[in-house]
């Protein structure tokens, strides 16, 4: 298993975001690390190993090639199923 990806992407949030900055609390730190991720790394950042193209952009694309499972009612079975 390769955590190559996993690996660099730390070694970024580290570079960028904790070394030399300084935060009030534990919950600003948690909160611009949150907003740096969310906002920028899953949405702007290109990633090579998607592709070159965002996590967002990789995931829009993969959900449009499936189709998506209709769920019946409370039961949570799919459409046309008897669940038996």
């Amino acid at each position: 298993q390769d955590n190559a990806p996993v690996e660099s992407f730390f070694a970024s949030l580290e570079r960028e975001l904790v070394h030399d900055e300084r935060y009030a609390t534990r919950d600003e730190a948690r909160t611009r690390i949150f907003e740096s991720v969310e906002g920028f790394d899953n949405r702007v950042r290109r990633h090579s190993s998607p592709g070159y193209v965002s996590p967002a952009e990789f995931e829009r694309a993969y959900n449009q090639k499936r189709p998506r499972l209709r769920l019946h009612g409370s039961w949570g079975r799919p459409l046309g199923g008897t669940g038996m």
